[in-house]
């Protein structure tokens, strides 16, 4: 995908772009694929707001996404590169040798026409391909990884993503993570070879409030202004400080640069190297 810039005929669109959907092949999605998205404003079911900035947003279809690829050794033929609106990569329609169709994160490279296939077994390294980290050799960028075996890929699915396999030790497998963790992931995972579709996403200027509404996200407010009821930071006449040593969240727990993880996870054994700090 490339990025579009338009003439600066109005102050949104000075300093906005936008994606170019030249790589599509298919505008409707597969009617048997789909499924009505229901909107709940980021409330739970006793109408409290839960996830903030939530709401409104353009009308959508949720596309039935194969994150497992379970039919192993059986090839199957690409369709067509879509838009997902759920998501900032592509994904592609794969039909099997039986008919049956599935939807798949698109890598980048894939096209109309070629052939993928998910197996357990050593096959051919190439774009679209799914294997147990066993069987991918080191320095291959890989994405939609598994955590745990047979549950399905969970991490690096997000546009312009991958990781890169590193070594295999005693049955577990160091897996360089887009964020600079290095990570230790059991062999027996599945990965998709090659780098999720769409990297030039992240260049968007998205320009305006109005399109950041489209996608369903609302304004954020800063603390400070709220009232004291709504948040630690609020309160006071002008532009108060906070009027504390350091700044909390909305509940009152440490923020900014505190560490969020819970200390003590079974899988702290698993992560060699943490992420890179902003």
């Amino acid at each position: 995908m490339a990025i579009r810039k338009y003439k600066p005929n109005t102050a949104g669109r000075r300093i906005s772009s936008v994606g170019v959907f030249s790589d599509l092949t298919k505008k409707r999605p597969e009617k048997k694929l789909i499924l009505i998205k229901k909107k709940k404003g980021g409330r739970n079911v006793r109408g409290k707001i839960t996830v903030y900035h939530q709401g409104g947003g353009a009308k959508r279809y949720l596309r039935k996404i194969d994150f497992k690829q379970d039919r192993f050794d059986q090839v199957a033929e690409v369709l067509t590169i879509e838009y997902d609106p759920n998501r900032n990569a592509r994904i592609a329609l794969v039909r099997f040798e039986d008919g049956e169709k599935r939807y798949i994160l698109a890598p980048v490279g894939l096209a109309v026409g070629d052939k993928v296939v998910s197996s357990r077994n050593k096959i051919e390294i190439k774009n679209g391909n799914r294997l147990i980290l066993k069987n991918v050799p080191p320095g291959i960028l890989i994405h939609n990884l598994e955590l745990v075996p047979g549950r399905g890929g969970e991490i690096i699915r997000s546009a312009g993503n991958s990781a890169i396999v590193q070594t295999i030790e005693n049955g577990l497998v160091q897996i360089k993570l887009p964020s600079g963790e290095i990570r230790l992931v059991p062999e027996n995972c599945m990965a998709s070879i090659g780098q999720v579709s769409n990297p030039d996403y992240r260049h968007i200027r998205w320009g305006k409030a109005g399109r950041i509404r489209h996608k369903g996200i609302r304004p954020t407010v800063r603390g400070k202004v709220k009232n004291p009821v709504d948040h630690p930071h609020g309160g006071g006449e002008g532009k108060s400080p906070i009027g504390m040593k350091r700044p909390k969240t909305p509940w009152g727990k440490p923020a900014l640069g505190v560490k969020t993880r819970k200390q003590g996870k079974k899988s702290d054994r698993f992560i060699l190297k943490r992420r890179k700090s902003k």
